[in-house]
């Protein structure tokens, strides 16, 4: 099973992730990401998605036109993990090739 993050531990990943939010009410982090057309955030979406599958870490997330919501956290640790952290970096390292 995976294990939450200490305080110290989310507080020194979360300040290598400028790009990434708290989510209210949650142990989570949030992302939008805005891209030129439909096209490449859906290329986007499905370089993070066979990521995802490798690491066996899913995002919550949707899709509007250009627009990508991401929503991280490990649910069977009940919130932030190294897995979340793994793939935030991922995710921006994608949108930032996008």
């Amino acid at each position: 099973m995976t294990k939450k993050l200490t305080d110290t531990e989310r507080a020194d990943a979360l300040s290598t992730l400028p790009l990434w939010s708290p989510v209210q009410g949650r142990d989570a982090i949030s992302r939008s990401i805005r891209f030129k057309d439909f096209n490449a955030a859906f290329g986007f979406m499905s370089r993070v998605a066979l990521m995802a599958e490798k690491l066996d870490h899913h995002p919550e997330w949707s899709n509007v036109y250009n627009r990508v919501e991401i929503i991280l956290s490990t649910h069977d640790a009940g919130g932030l993990s190294e897995r979340d952290i793994a793939l935030a970096r991922f995710i921006d390292a994608a949108a930032a090739s996008a």
